[in-house]
């Protein structure tokens, strides 16, 4: 059988290595901050840039809820894992990273080559399992695009979720998904990192 001869990807379109390291290799949790401040232009970059990432149908079921101030944060503290307390206090900023349980009402607009939201609307198991996956897709995004933009990340799921929606979204149409805490972090109070599963272990070839 002959083989297709595959072009190299140019190397014009391939991100550069101190670009993976920002994103990847260098990156870290953090869970000490330090005391600057992220301007809400800051966090609309973030997410102009994370909405960009792909979703089943472009369902884009994430939703974002900034805390950015003492008192916003105050609401939020007595749901927090005694760990988490004192680092998320100490954040800029902590988004909540939730999911709208009604996506599928905006799919027209979204997604407007053809009914789709007919496929969600009357299947709540189906619905909840898209939402919830392409919501976990885009918190996911929203990371790395707060990395590329110069921030550093704290993701965390030490809360209870009852409280937290009860708190800030009382309607109970978004629900969140995890937490994470954003802003500039304290290099000098990381934890050494943790190794990682090699290619051989995480991986299959079929």
């Amino acid at each position: 059988m002959a083989t297709l001869d595959v072009p190299a990807r140019p190397a014009q379109n391939q991100v550069p290595g101190p670009a993976l390291d920002l994103l990847f290799r260098n990156a870290r949790t953090h869970n000490a901050w330090l005391p600057a401040p992220i301007p809400i232009e800051r966090l609309r970059e973030i997410y102009d840039l994370a909405r960009m990432g792909p979703t089943s149908g472009n369902s884009s079921p994430a939703r974002f809820a900034f805390l950015t101030t003492p008192e916003a944060k105050a609401r939020l503290k007595p749901a927090l894992a005694p760990l988490n307390v004192e680092k998320t206090m100490a954040a800029p900023a902590t988004a909540i990273v939730a999911w709208d349980t009604e996506f599928y009402e905006v799919l027209p607009r979204l997604f407007p080559q053809r009914d789709t939201r007919s496929h969600y609307a009357g299947n709540p198991k189906l619905a909840e399992e898209t939402g919830f996956r392409n919501g976990s897709l885009q918190g996911a995004y929203f990371m790395i695009a707060a990395r590329a933009l110069g921030l550093d990340c704290g993701p965390m799921s030490g809360f209870d979720q009852e409280k937290v929606n009860a708190e800030f979204f009382p309607d109970g149409k978004w629900k969140v998904n995890f937490l994470c805490n954003l802003g500039y972090g304290d290099k000098s109070k990381l934890f050494p990192r943790n190794p990682r599963l090699e290619f051989e272990e995480g991986c299959r070839v079929l």
